[in-house]
């Protein structure tokens, strides 16, 4: 009964949360947030977050995604159409003008102090392999391809919405209001596979529709045309990157399994049905479950974020980086996201005179010379490269060893 009056109470005690007048929620659908109470003071950022959290019902902001699939292929085509499906839409592509025909957008210039933030890129994990370091010492790392990436738009930070605005990468107060959105995607797909409007957001890049699609928060003078393609380039040898991804999903697993508990006794000690148990919950002065208490339950299929991971190696053919340690979130062949590292140890080393390819690399600006096919940091061992070197080693003349037989012939 108090659940119903508290739901009830909710959805009849309603009030606006801004003024429409003001402008800070453009094109609002629902403008209302629910309470169970009249309050005559405003709500705060971090309490709206905690009622859209617990009030699932409820939507404050527009929902602007568009439906990705629909439809599905059709079982009864027949093998002349499909090929004539698919000359259709190579000539849709194909004969499409590029928004690059004209050039890139006036690239902006970099500066160490207001910060600058690039945008990042989409990567596909392929594994792990074993390195090493000229003082010998092995190592692992894990190998990201940039697959397919091209900049699809760019929202300026005067039409973002920063209040209501959710992002899977927390965004510092300081930043709202001077970054803008840009939109970046990975892997080609065929059209016919997706619906009308989710095609139609790839109209302005001029590419076919992509797999998947993500977004960077950067600062104005970093902005990209799209269009644009990223390469693994976009990056530097002996630089360090931040990687997000969602981790392997384990499902429903115990507490031996999800936090590496030592279980119970083995049946020598008398032990029932207990060998995989978590043991007492409930025990101690409150008589009752704290929260927070470690017990089973869902493992993995979280958002994952690894700071601070060095590139060892880029391999420029086929789009690989080498990211330091094999525990990058993610199974192989999921994808993640690469950005340069937040941390301030590792972004203090950029200056205005040394930072990556600002704002991405742009294959005119090695002056049409073509890059090494494998880029290696300085302290990585390469293995064209001689393993031992005796240009500075004097070597002595070998001599004949005396015999102690020898030896006291003489002294006769």
């Amino acid at each position: 009964m108090n659940r119903a009056l508290q739901t009830m109470c909710t959805r009849l005690f309603t009030r606006p949360l801004l003024n429409l007048s003001s402008g800070i929620l453009p094109n609002a659908g629902v403008n209302f947030i629910p309470c169970a109470s009249v309050r005559h003071h405003k709500l705060n950022d971090q309490q709206m977050r905690l009622r859209y959290k617990k009030l699932h019902w409820h939507k404050f902001y527009n929902d602007k995604w568009v439906q990705r699939r629909g439809g599905g292929w059709d079982e009864k085509i027949t093998a002349e159409n499909d090929e004539f499906l698919q000359e259709i839409v190579y000539e849709t592509y194909a004969e499409q003008e590029s928004p690059l025909k004209d050039g890139p957008w006036q690239r902006g210039k970099f500066t160490a102090d207001p910060e600058t933030i690039r945008t990042g890129a989409l990567g596909l994990k392929l594994g792990t392999l074993p390195q090493w370091d000229k003082k010998g010492r092995k190592f692992y790392v894990t190998l990201i391809q940039i697959v397919d990436n091209h900049v699809i738009n760019y929202t300026p930070p005067e039409m973002i919405n920063f209040r209501t605005l959710f992002t899977t990468r927390p965004l510092r107060r300081e930043l709202q209001g001077k970054v803008g959105m840009l939109v970046v995607g990975a892997l080609s797909c065929d059209p016919r596979k997706f619906t009308r409007a989710y095609n139609g957001l790839f109209e302005k890049a001029g590419v076919p529709p992509k797999r998947k699609l993500t977004r960077f928060f950067i600062t104005p003078n970093s902005v990209i045309k799209p269009g644009t393609p990223l390469y693994a380039t976009h990056f530097r040898c002996g630089d360090y990157v931040d990687v997000q991804a969602r981790s392997i999903d384990y499902g429903f697993q115990g507490v031996m399994r999800r936090y590496g508990f030592r279980g119970g006794p083995s049946d020598e000690y008398g032990a029932t049905k207990f060998h995989r148990k978590r043991g007492t919950v409930g025990s101690g002065r409150k008589h009752k479950i704290l929260p927070g208490t470690r017990m089973a339950g869902l493992m993995g299929n979280k958002l994952v974020m690894m700071k601070g991971l060095k590139v060892w190696r880029i391999n420029t053919k086929y789009n690989i980086l080498y990211l330091m340690g094999p525990a990058v979130p993610g199974p192989n062949h999921g994808y993640m996201r690469i950005q340069d590292s937040t941390l301030y140890e590792r972004r203090k080393i950029f200056t205005e005179e040394n930072h990556p390819p600002f704002p991405t690399y742009y294959p005119d600006d090695n002056d049409g010379k073509p890059l090494d096919e494998e880029l290696f940091a300085d302290d990585i061992y390469r293995f064209d490269q001689p393993s031992l070197t005796l240009d500075d080693v004097q070597v002595a003349p070998l001599t004949s060893r005396r015999t102690t037989a020898k030896t006291a012939q003489k002294k006769k």
